[in-house]
């Protein structure tokens, strides 16, 4: 078995594993889900090690011929657009298993499907048939349905049910893309495959681009959200356990976005040229409208569900800049999201299970009697507001740099949506953390045991690490990025002719 592959598969041995265990022993389940996600983060630390980041092409790439009889193959790889979210899957993969030791009901069950959760999220960013990226992308949606829809909150099922259907309806049309590619494929090289690196090689008309690049941006703007596709996300966070919280935030958003990089834009790039505006204007929308919504929360799940809204618009926003600078700065914005609104999402779940309560006018004080807490606490939101020093400052710079290469409007519009980030962030942190102790409930709260700080510690020292040293993440990015971009700019000759705009070139000519 390759390295990529005991990665993708490690964490789904470690959950048929479970089965062993009586169920009674609840201890030893936990601490042997935590040996299994340990293992698979050290995994992926060698293949770290093992990456070339001069390359932009696929490595430690692996092909077995799965279903032979139709072009399938079991065909995985790594390149610097995935090999840090497989990174930030693997990290939090131990945080979120200490995350849930606060468990009491089905416990078996639960982390056999935060393992296998994490078994469909690698494979999904690892896979280079588009027919297995398809059985990745739908065995996620599993795990992550039973696990809001058995240990959720009070409608919990109401949740689970919406963010099955959203996801489904975009699934299926991407599914429907993926078949017309490969028989689109057989029809010009008489083969039938479902590869992605020669399927990228098809000459597709622009209508075909346009058609199937809606397919699958609408699969993904969903799992992104984007707005206004993003109506079962707060759903989602808010009955969602703790873990299930930070994982859906951390990275099945970042599903999403990936998508975007991965298969739309690179396969259909006239079509992605042409739809940038108005992907760009959506995403500007839901920066502002994520923003303004979660200024009026009063619940802090609800807020940090509607801050993500806001911040994967400027992810949203840095892909469709087509530049070095925008396309960097998302991919590092994804890692910044993942590890700061995960932190908050732990950090909330916290709170709750001391006080069982979630409402931010329920606090007041807290640094007083909680200054462990409190301290991870402002960490972590000044990271979401992107305070310089911090990671996502970086994340945001270089979006706005590369979007104001592309238009001086979109820059300010997105950096409003910083002001506004800051102001309902710091606002929310006031209210919770300073002001009298008043309440006689908060005057009792206990700060952070061993474990949460062990769960805290290592996501503030990555926040300090990426806002100060960010070149070991962009250098492992910029060939796998370049190519992107070449792929792209190979057809802006193209666009203003479908348009119905005349080229550059027929405008000097004419000048002429």
């Amino acid at each position: 078995m390759s390295d990529l592959s005991l990665l993708v598969f490690l964490p789904a041995l470690g959950a048929l594993g479970l089965l062993v265990i009586p169920r009674s022993r609840n201890s030893a389940l936990l601490q042997a889900a935590l040996s299994v996600a340990l293992l698979t983060f050290l995994q992926s630390l060698w293949i770290l090690y093992r990456f070339d980041p001069n390359l932009g092409e696929m490595q430690l790439v692996e092909r077995l011929a799965w279903i032979p009889a139709y072009g399938i193959d079991y065909f995985v790889g790594i390149d610097g657009l995935s090999l840090f979210l497989v990174l930030l899957t693997t990290f939090l993969g131990p945080i979120t298993i200490l995350a849930s030791w606060t468990i009491r009901e089905r416990i078996k069950e639960y982390l056999f499907f935060m393992l296998l959760l994490e078994t469909g999220m690698l494979g999904a960013l690892v896979a280079l048939d588009l027919f297995l990226f398809y059985v990745y992308w739908e065995v996620m949606l599993v795990p992550m349905y039973f696990l809001i829809g058995v240990w959720g909150g009070p409608r919990r099922i109401y949740a689970a049910v919406k963010f099955v259907i959203y996801t489904m309806a975009g699934s299926l049309l991407m599914l429907v893309g993926i078949i017309f590619l490969a028989t689109r494929n057989f029809q010009v090289t008489q083969r039938l495959t479902f590869d992605l690196l020669r399927i990228a090689h098809l000459h597709l008309p622009y209508d075909e681009q346009m058609w199937l690049f809606l397919a699958f941006a609408l699969s993904f703007a969903i799992k992104v959200p984007l707005f206004p596709l993003h109506t079962w996300l707060p759903d989602a966070h808010v009955e969602a356990p703790t873990a299930g919280s930070v994982i859906l935030a951390a990275i099945l958003l970042k599903m999403g976005t990936y998508g975007f990089l991965r298969f739309a834009i690179p396969l259909f790039p006239e079509a992605a040229l042409v739809a940038a505006p108005f992907i760009a204007a959506l995403a500007l929308t839901g920066i502002i409208y994520g923003a303004m919504v979660a200024m009026m929360q009063e619940d802090l799940k609800k807020l940090v569900a509607y801050s993500s809204v806001s911040h994967l618009g400027f992810v949203m926003l840095g892909l469709f800049t087509f530049n070095l600078q925008g396309i960097q700065g998302a991919l590092y914005q994804m890692l910044n999201h993942g590890l700061s609104t995960g932190a908050l999402f732990l950090i909330v779940g916290m709170i709750y299970e001391r006080r069982h309560a979630r409402m931010i006018d329920d606090f007041g004080g807290l640094w007083k009697q909680l200054p462990v807490f409190s301290s991870f606490f402002l960490v972590v939101t000044l990271s979401s507001i992107g305070l310089p020093g911090l990671n996502g400052f970086v994340g945001e710079f270089l979006i706005l740099l590369g979007a104001f290469e592309v238009s001086p409007l979109w820059a300010a519009v997105a950096a409003s949506g910083v002001v506004l980030g800051a102001i309902y962030m710091l606002w929310m942190f006031r209210r919770v953390v300073f002001g009298p102790l008043a309440r006689p409930e908060n005057q009792r709260l206990q700060d952070l045991n061993s474990r949460e700080i062990f769960m805290l510690a290592p996501i503030v020292g990555l926040i300090f690490f990426m806002g100060i040293y960010p070149q070991p993440f962009l250098s492992r990015m910029k060939s796998s990025v370049r190519l992107v971009i070449q792929r792209v700019e190979s057809q802006k000759l193209a666009v203003p002719l479908i348009r119905g705009e005349a080229s550059d070139e027929e405008k000097a000519a004419r000048g002429n």
